[in-house]
């Protein structure tokens, strides 16, 4: 599989590779990250089974989670990308992202999420995108609010409550 690459303005967003443990650790073992996931920081060994079980999804669709390399630095700061998934009965495609958190409030995870629905609606032809936000995680309420997403329903998943917020790709209707 070749290696998907989108740019925004500061970031450049690559396919996810197992090179990027070593950064990934920063964001999952963040515990103002993991506070979001209701988890302890994670170690080394729980961060690699995180990044395996994407770069599987990776593998099995041809796209899953970019790695958000910042450009002025050249560091990983974030992912945000696709995961298909069975919510409800139905099969969905969620918009997810996770950042450093010193790296938050800086319109890092709103500029990737917008690369990635602009990808996802134009590229991949997906008819729809969800979000699931943990109740209470305004910032990320607000990011999907911006790429236009809408709430939809409080659900749960994994016994977990979480804000499900949908958008639909309008270019798919107008053709």
């Amino acid at each position: 599989m070749s290696e998907l690459n989108l740019e925004t303005s500061r970031l450049h967003l690559r396919s996810m590779r197992a090179s990027d443990l070593d950064e990934l650790i920063n964001i999952f073992g963040d515990p103002k990250v993991m506070a979001w996931f209701n988890a302890d920081p994670f170690d080394l060994a729980q961060t690699q089974q995180w990044m395996e079980r994407n770069l599987t999804h990776q593998a099995l669709h041809g796209y899953g989670l970019f790695s958000a390399i910042l450009k002025s630095e050249e560091v990983l700061i974030g992912d945000c990308g696709l995961e298909r998934m069975i919510l409800d009965g139905e099969q969905v495609t969620e918009l997810g992202y996770d950042f450093r958190s010193n790296y938050w409030n800086r319109g890092f995870a709103t500029e990737a999420a917008i690369a990635v629905r602009d990808y996802a609606f134009k590229v991949l032809h997906l008819p729809g995108l969800i979000s699931l936000i943990r109740v209470g995680n305004q910032a990320s309420r607000r990011v999907s609010e911006k790429i236009g997403m809408q709430f939809v329903v409080k659900t749960t998943q994994h016994g977990i409550p979480y804000w499900k917020y949908a958008i639909e790709n309008r270019t798919l209707t107008q053709q």
